[in-house]
C-alpha cells in the first residue's frame, strides 16, 4: 500500500488520493462533480486534496457498499466541517444520526434472507405456496407489490420492515450501490 509520508501538510496529487483509496481518478472526478469531494488547485492548474479526503472516500466506499444513496452520503458529508479536518466526534455524530437507518437495513436484509424463498405477497401467483399463502391473490385488493414485505399486519414475518421510514432503504445489488439511488424495494417482487 503506497503511504503518504509523514507531512501533515502536505497536500495529495489525484493520482495519490487514488492510490492509497484504491478508488480510480475517475471515482475521485466524479465524487467531486457530485459534491462529495473537494479539491483544490495548484498554480499548475492541477487538483490537490487535503488528507482527510481519504477518510471521505473510505466513508463514501463503504457507504455505497452498503446501499446508502449518494444524496444522504452528501448530506452526511456536508454536516463535517469545511475547513478542518473532521474530528471523532464529528464522524461520531454521523454515526449516530445513521444507527437507526442502518438498523432497519439490517432487520430488512436479515429479512430478506430469511424469507427470501417463500411468500412476499406479491400477487404472483406462481409459487407452489400462493394458493396456500395468498389464495386467490387476496392481499392484491391492498395494491401491487409485495404486501407481506410492505405493510404491517397482511400477514406474514417481517411485514412492515421495508415500511419503517428509513430513506433510500433498497437493496444494494451484488453489495455494492449504483451511484444513484438503492432500489425501491419493489423489485423484490415475483
Amino acid at each position: 500500500m503506497p503511504s503518504l509520508g509523514g507531512d501533515p501538510t502536505r497536500q495529495l496529487s489525484v493520482g495519490e488520493l487514488a492510490a492509497r483509496s484504491g478508488v480510480s481518478v475517475s471515482a475521485l472526478h466524479f465524487y467531486e462533480r457530485e459534491g462529495l469531494l473537494q479539491s483544490e488547485r495548484n498554480d499548475g492548474n492541477q487538483r490537490r486534496y487535503r488528507r482527510d479526503a481519504l477518510r471521505r472516500v473510505s466513508f463514501i466506499k463503504v457507504s455505497q457498499r452498503v446501499g446508502v444513496s449518494l444524496a444522504d452520503i452528501r448530506a452526511a458529508l456536508d454536516s463535517l466541517p469545511g475547513d478542518r479536518a473532521p474530528s471523532p466526534r464529528d464522524w461520531a455524530r454521523i454515526s449516530e444520526r445513521w444507527r437507526a437507518q442502518l438498523d432497519a437495513r439490517i432487520a430488512e436484509l436479515q429479512h430478506l434472507r430469511t424469507d427470501l424463498d417463500g411468500c412476499m405477497g406479491c400477487g404472483c401467483l406462481s409459487l407452489g405456496t400462493c394458493s396456500l399463502r395468498n389464495p386467490g391473490d387476496e392481499l392484491g385488493v391492498s395494491g401491487s407489490g409485495p404486501r407481506r414485505w410492505l405493510e404491517p399486519g397482511a400477514g406474514g414475518t417481517g411485514a412492515g420492515v421495508a415500511s419503517a421510514g428509513v430513506a433510500s432503504a433498497g437493496v444494494a445489488s451484488a453489495g455494492v450501490a449504483s451511484a444513484g439511488d438503492a432500489s425501491t424495494g419493489d423489485a423484490a417482487a415475483g
